[in-house]
């Protein structure tokens, strides 16, 4: 039994998560100084830059995932994009605050591991409200 509630949101979140780190990603790839900028975090040497773009081509990938799935006639397709991408989610989220709490990174990187864990943790109880009323 699906949850017309829970059912209601699950689209327009996945689209904006979807939005978030696919035009992030984008950022990264192709303006990665003005992205950081705006994320108001140091901008890397000019040679580090090109590591900055490889981690876009993920961040995008994620973000593309959402839209992927939500293009798809299955209705499952977007929760299990939500089960997939919990486990990136909660691995970079970590990584950003260990970086910082090691003293590797500032501390504006911890609005990385704020969104990653808030965006888990609301993809998370919507699967777990779902599987509840199943």
């Amino acid at each position: 039994m699906n949850n017309p509630r829970i059912e209601k949101i699950v689209r327009p979140f996945a689209a904006l998560a979807g939005a978030m780190d696919l035009l992030t990603g984008l950022g990264l790839v192709f303006l990665p100084a003005l992205t950081l900028t705006l994320m108001r975090v140091p901008v890397p040497d000019a040679e580090a830059l090109v590591f900055v773009r490889f981690v876009g081509v993920f961040v995008g990938g994620v973000g593309a995932s959402y839209y992927v799935a939500l293009a798809r006639e299955n209705e499952n397709a977007v929760w299990e994009v939500f089960r997939f991408t919990l486990v990136f989610r909660a691995a970079a989220g970590a990584f950003v605050l260990a970086a910082v709490v090691s003293g590797l990174w500032r501390w504006p990187w911890l609005a990385v591991t704020a969104t990653d864990w808030g965006i888990a943790a609301v993809q998370g109880w919507l699967l777990w409200r779902r599987e509840e009323r199943a």
